[in-house]
């Protein structure tokens, strides 16, 4: 029984054995979290403290969970069954099916996706009579989804929440859109927890019961929780308090989804009497990089704190390197020929990364690694599930099970093209308001009293009995050959073999794909939750490939080499984050500079530039913070300060160390440029009322090695070179 013991640490032993109570594990970069939850999971299962439906286990991603359950099964040594282990949302839907009836909706509610989210939220927008042209579906989208991951329904929000969106509209669309949710049958991602957390704070019975089923619960990066999610979390966990959160408070960065770093702080207060295990023995980065990592995090206030260890052997490695450079395409030449001496070293591209702040830097190591001749991948481009071809066929197969899913009868009614206008689609929409009914039966009427003529009624008629054949078909044939049937005689197959663009046999392809992933599922409906609720890349993982991905994108994964360029002000730390968020924005920039640099096992390489092309513009740049509050004797800096602040010079200059000298350009000052002005002999003191030539009046606030952090009166907080200010 203790083999699955033996491979711990002491303290992960400790997370793993301490079963009773409320229990966080405060889990840093390469300390073995998936380890501890795992076997934490199985410990409780070999020790018989409770069978495995007894058991509530929540990750935030579709591959977590996956992993998990086979980590699980292996440590059991047999398949593990009836395991209630998934996302929050999975998790919330199948709760949700089993108690729909309590939000207004029946067992076989669809689950709308993103873009049937907007096309709804825009007909609701449209019943309002609002132009859309000047409030935009997203935006009031975002603001709904804001509310509902604050646990907030229409009858929960208060004053406080109102926006002035649409003159303050916004509660009233909120309500509309949520009646005509219910009325669709259907629930957006964001009610999944929304209605089933309402449901457990209505139904003491309910609650009860899912308190007495769920014995044990853990959760998987626990830092990442929005507030519904926390809250859900909570009501399930009142009565046996066993509840495990593992997580780490220094990599909480998607405040901008709605995750809440303050979840994870306030735990204790949560949960009294809890109990913290800290990891932070590394089992991946060396011995300078950790320290640079947590040199550079210590600076957040907002922490519980922990500090991370090598938790090998060898306290050796190469330390990692900050790099002064002339400009971003300087930049990405220095990246491009570190990766071809990577290469030619023998080392896999497939373990190089290059992380950067914001997508738009992406494009100049795109073009050099091109050039170079490079292979790289840029993580997160359109996925599978997300093609229109797939969008299309999923549509119809949505309306195949549920024929009252009007947003998806909308979008294949004309497709192919069956001649159904505008005109024809207003008169559907009227008829099924006038008689309450879904969208396809208001076509059979509007068919059938003559509302279409000609070819796009005998089409209509057609795609309207073709669903009543699938339908009998789908009890006969089973799910894979009928999907294959409706989609070959709907016309729509054929639709792309006619196309004779280049994209069409990779379409179709796409297709045949897609009916061949329906034999993996009992049921169409079971499918078409799967689609809902999983959107994952696909890569091919075994290519020899250098990512290039953004910082926020390359959390939970590592490489041995990790470029971090772009590390100036402004740029990162993100300007947008600090005037939007204030210290708390600066803090969380703070803990993706870390994530960034804990990403890398064997070398950091950091540079920046004192030029930078932004879009179509040059601009000036200043070091970044971050690289100040990095330790000096765990870095080694190369190139020339001066290089950094002198635009104007243009005689060749040299970098120090293993990398090679690099020429610098003569600069031509554009217009958008400010001329290069002399260092300022006298000291500029913090409280000083300065004027700055492109952002008024402001009060400096700090003051350190010429960089001054100043609050200007209409342009927020920045930092500036104290060269390009005057006292007022």
């Amino acid at each position: 029984m203790t083999d699955h013991l033996a491979r711990l640490n002491p303290e992960q032993r400790e997370a793993v054995e301490t079963l009773d109570g409320p229990l966080l594990v405060l889990a840093g970069a390469g300390t073995g979290k998936t380890r501890v939850l795992t076997t934490r999971f199985a410990h409780i299962l070999l020790t018989g403290r409770a069978f495995p439906s007894q058991v509530l286990a929540v990750t935030f991603t579709n591959k977590a969970a996956r992993e998990m359950r086979e980590r699980v099964a292996s440590l059991l040594g047999r398949p593990a069954e009836g395991l209630w282990l998934g996302t929050f949302h999975a998790l919330g839907a199948r709760i949700l099916r089993r108690h729909a009836e309590q939000a207004g909706l029946t067992a076989s509610f669809n689950i709308l996706d993103s873009d049937d989210q907007l096309r709804l939220l825009k007909q609701v927008m449209e019943a309002a009579r609002l132009d859309t042209k000047r409030w935009a579906p997203p935006a009031l989208m975002a603001i709904l989804q804001r509310w509902k991951d604050r646990g907030l329904t229409p009858a929960r929000l208060t004053a406080a929440e109102v926006t002035d969106f649409a003159n303050g509209r916004a509660p009233e669309l909120y309500a509309a859109y949520q009646d005509r949710l219910r009325t669709l049958n259907a629930a957006d991602f964001g009610d999944l927890l929304l209605h089933t957390t309402e449901i457990l704070r209505a139904r003491p019975d309910i609650l009860a019961e899912y308190q007495r089923r769920f014995r044990f619960i853990l959760v998987d990066e626990y830092q990442d929780t929005n507030l519904v999610q926390y809250l859900w979390l909570r009501l399930l966990a009142q009565a046996h308090r066993n509840i495990c959160c593992v997580g780490d408070d220094d990599q909480s960065i998607y405040s901008w989804r709605g995750a809440e770093v303050e979840n994870i702080l306030r735990f204790e207060h949560d949960f009294p009497g809890a109990r913290i295990v800290r990891l932070e023995r590394n089992y991946r980065s060396t011995a300078p990089i950790l320290a640079a990592a947590a040199a550079l995090i210590a600076h957040n206030e907002g922490r519980l704190g922990k500090t991370l260890r090598p938790g090998g052997n060898d306290l050796t490695g190469e330390k990692p390197a900050v790099l002064a450079l002339w400009d971003s395409d300087e930049e990405a030449r220095m990246v491009g020929e570190r990766i071809e001496g990577l290469r030619g070293a023998g080392e896999s591209l497939a373990e190089t990364a290059v992380l950067v702040r914001a997508g738009f830097q992406t494009r100049a190591f795109e073009e050099r690694l091109i050039t170079l001749g490079v292979p790289y991948r840029v993580v997160g481009g359109l996925r599978f599930y997300e093609r229109a071809e797939i969008r299309d066929a999923i549509a119809y197969m949505r309306v195949l099970h549920q024929p009252a899913d009007d947003l998806a009868f909308e979008r294949i009614v004309n497709l192919p093209r069956r001649g159904i206008g505008e005109q024809a689609l207003r008169a559907m929409h009227q008829i099924a308001r006038d008689r309450a009914v879904p969208l396809s039966a208001a076509a059979l009427v509007l068919a059938a009293e003559g509302g279409v003529r000609g070819r796009a009624r005998t089409a209509l008629d057609g795609l309207l009995q073709g669903f009543q054949r699938w339908r009998e078909r789908l009890g006969t044939a089973g799910h894979v050959e009928t999907v294959a049937a409706m989609l070959d005689e709907s016309g729509y197959t054929a639709m792309w073999r006619e196309d004779k663009s280049p994209e069409a046999p990779g379409r179709l392809e796409n297709l045949r794909e897609l009916v061949r992933a329906l034999a993996d599922f009992d049921t169409l409906p079971g499918f078409l939750d799967h689609v809902s609720l999983v959107m994952e890349n696909e890569e091919n993982g075994g290519a020899d490939r250098v990512s290039l991905m953004t910082l926020h994108a390359a959390k939970g994964l590592e490489f041995d080499t990790v470029f971090l360029p772009g590390w100036e002000e402004g740029v990162f730390p993100n300007q947008r984050a600090l005037d939007e968020n204030g210290a708390k924005g600066l803090e969380e920039e703070r803990r993706l500079a870390y994530v960034g640099i804990t990403r890398a096992r064997r070398r950091v390489i950091i540079s920046h530039a004192a030029n930078r092309r932004i879009y179509a513009n040059w601009q000036a740049s200043i070091p970044s913070r971050f690289l100040d509050e990095l330790p000096e004797e765990q870095i080694l800096r190369s190139g020339s300060a001066a290089l950094a602040r002198d635009r104007l010079v243009s005689a060749p200059a040299a970098f120090p160390g293993a990398f090679p000298v690099l020429a610098r350009r003569t600069r031509v000052v554009e217009v958008w440029e400010q001329p290069a002005r002399p260092p300022r002999e006298e000291a500029i003191a913090v409280g000083t009322r300065v004027f700055h030539q492109k952002f008024g009046y402001g009060i400096v606030t700090a003051a350190s090695d010429g960089k001054l952090d100043i609050t200007f009166d209409k342009a927020g907080s920045k930092r500036v070179l104290d060269r390009f200010v005057e006292p007022a």
